[in-house]
């Protein structure tokens, strides 16, 4: 659901390149549109984590480790490692990795660069992707409930989809 009809749990931001941890009443939400949100959902203990991932590889770049593919899905292991939850129950959703400049192919593809990555970055984790809504060319708003384990995508002019 969108944060403004919840209540009275919290509403996190995942900006750009940021990673949020947050846990069962509370939801966490961004907006996507080339970049990925790659939510990891404990379903025992209602932790969760999104991801909004900008770009595929940092290539050694110092930054948020979100921001990257190669850097976000390791640190999401660490923190909910951190918290004592590594078991194989771990749920990964994904969302976004649109083509937000309509071309058919060349180097403006971002959106599949950082499925590519964000799958590559999962494979090596020997994370599965439980359902994702990807791909397209338009932005979307995402919404992930961190009680229910449900991501919600809504896309202007198309019916709002429940992962």
């Amino acid at each position: 659901m969108p944060c403004a009809t919840l209540a009275p749990s919290t509403c996190h931001q995942a900006g750009m390149g940021k990673i949020v941890l947050a846990s069962g009443p509370d939801s966490i939400t961004t907006v996507l549109g080339s970049c990925v949100g790659v939510a990891i959902y404990h379903p025992r203990t209602h932790h969760a984590m999104l991801a909004h991932v900008v770009l595929p590889a940092s290539s050694g770049r110092a930054s948020l480790p979100g921001k990257f593919a190669d850097t976000a899905i390791p640190d999401m292991l660490q923190q909910l490692a951190s918290l004592g939850i590594c078991d194989n129950s771990l749920i990964v959703k994904l969302a976004g990795g649109s083509n937000m400049f309509g071309l058919p192919a060349g180097p403006m593809q971002v959106g599949e660069s950082n499925l590519v990555a964000v799958e590559a970055a999962l494979t090596k984790a020997k994370l599965r992707v439980a359902s994702r809504h990807v791909g397209g060319n338009k932005g979307r708003r995402v919404t992930f409930d961190c009680q229910t384990g449900v991501y919600r995508i809504e896309v202007v002019g198309a019916e709002v989809v429940i992962l």
